[in-house]
């Protein structure tokens, strides 16, 4: 157990008891817990494998190549369609994790030899991504901002290309595109200061 992050598992919420169960269940597997991202992380020889982290509605495992794991119960969920590589195993009931534990190891240990395997997930490339047709309009008006976001980074694109697909309503695809016209002319991601 790592003490500078014991702040985690001693910080009241509704699952402390989860959380601090399967911090005691990871550790038996020999991995090295750190603090990464504000969650405790456990790492074999400084690579992530696995993530314990708390929501409102439940606590998870995050895997962070659990798309690479056998799944043949469905354990593993993807958080969405966004996410290519990391899967979850959710927790709502601390008798839940008390029943799984075996699972809960064999999905650890599977995740510590796939990363010892050098396997990883094939991403999708930036041009497999929808661009939404006000964005289209606006390339076509605008070829300096095209251009411009052409140079971005692949991830940058991404980034924005998930930013402004998301919005059901038009109006407000249009606001995010020109909220963010200056960052992308300057060569920023959709985070960038």
């Amino acid at each position: 157990m790592n003490p500078s992050i014991a702040f985690y598992f001693e910080k009241q919420s509704p699952w402390q008891k989860h959380v601090n169960l399967l911090r005691k269940i990871v550790l038996s597997t020999g991995l090295e817990e750190t603090l990464k991202w504000g969650h405790p992380c456990y790492t074999e020889k400084g690579r992530n494998i696995v993530l314990i982290h708390d929501f409102k509605n439940y606590c998870a495992l995050l895997f962070f190549k659990g798309a690479l794991l056998e799944d043949k119960e469905g354990l593993l969920i993807r958080q969405s369609d966004q996410v290519q590589a990391a899967r979850q195993m959710r927790f709502t009931e601390l008798k839940t994790i008390k029943n799984n534990q075996a699972a809960i190891k064999a999905f650890i240990y599977e995740a510590i030899a796939v990363e010892q395997s050098g396997l990883t997930v094939p991403k999708k490339k930036t041009e497999e991504y929808p661009v939404p047709e006000v964005l289209k309009a606006v390339f076509k008006k605008e070829p300096k901002l095209h251009q411009a976001f052409k140079a971005l980074t692949p991830g940058r694109q991404r980034g924005y290309l998930l930013y402004f697909a998301a919005p059901k309503q038009e109006k407000t695809i249009i606001s995010r595109i020109e909220k963010y016209k200056p960052h992308i002319l300057a060569g920023k991601g959709l985070n960038d200061l």
